[in-house]
């Protein structure tokens, strides 16, 4: 089998919490012929699948490198503190880093936002994920930071979350080699900027052909005939010359007075 007979697929990875399904809908609709596979890494390793020539694209979360990838930001994520239900912070509607001071803050391994200072106090190890941490919250070891996206994606109906202000947050971006922007991956631009399919910052559409060109009416079948035919019937029947009406009606005179 040669490279031409092989069918045409688009490869994207996303990072955890990113909700790639309503690009993913209009792909569907737009190419249905391009199948698209969907694959879910950890964030940390959606650039090294990139560079490897193993996806096409990534929604990945910035910040990228910017040397050898093509990123286009999407949006920034807020960042929340997950708590037990019965946590003190939860009688607020918005959490600071200063009412966590006496907290326990776990910081996993694979965190995606970009601390400076951690607030809060480190517990003795760092949990290998989010996913992890979010049992030792469960089970009262402390709280944890992170994006409101994962904080969703790891659910428990004994946690619930607070908005944390004066935190670092967590952008997502679409990313792809920059040595190799196909026309798949221009057509995956398209859709995530919700461009429509007939927008003429897309790809090129095809030129008509001839025979297209020769099916498609032209000016003179719309206004000739048309024309002829709305002022006096069907073509070639046009007013009589010198009677001044329509050849079925001519237009009469009065007679003068006195005649």
């Amino acid at each position: 089998m040669t490279g031409s007979d092989v069918s045409p697929s688009f490869r994207l990875v996303y990072a955890p919490g990113v909700m790639p399904g309503k690009w993913v809908r209009v792909w569907n609709e737009r190419l249905p012929g391009v199948p698209l596979t969907l694959t879910q890494v950890p964030a940390a390793e959606t650039g090294g699948l990139l560079l490897a020539g193993d996806a096409d694209a990534g929604l990945v979360r910035l910040p990228v490198d910017r040397t050898v990838l093509s990123a286009i930001p999407l949006y920034t994520e807020q960042t929340v503190v997950v708590v037990p239900k019965d946590h003190l912070v939860t009688a607020v509607d918005e959490v600071s880093p200063e009412d966590l001071a006496d907290e326990i803050v776990l910081h996993p391994l694979d965190d995606v936002l970009a601390w400076e200072t951690l607030p809060g106090r480190p517990a003795l190890e760092r949990p290998a994920t989010t996913a992890d941490a979010v049992e030792l919250v469960a089970a009262g070891i402390g709280v944890l930071v992170v994006p409101l996206s994962l904080a969703r994606l790891h659910h428990r109906k004994d946690l619930t979350h607070r908005p944390l202000k004066d935190a670092p947050e967590s952008g997502v971006a679409l990313a792809w080699p920059e040595a190799a922007t196909t026309d798949l991956v221009e057509d995956f631009i398209g859709i995530v900027r919700g461009r429509t399919v007939n927008s003429t910052r897309g790809r090129t559409q095809p030129r008509p052909s001839a025979q297209e060109k020769q099916e498609k009416p032209g000016r003179a079948d719309k206004g000739g005939v048309g024309r002829r035919q709305a002022a006096g019937g069907p073509a070639g029947r046009g007013r009589r010359k010198g009677t001044g009406g329509t050849p079925k009606n001519p237009r009469r005179g009065k007679p003068r007075r006195g005649s």
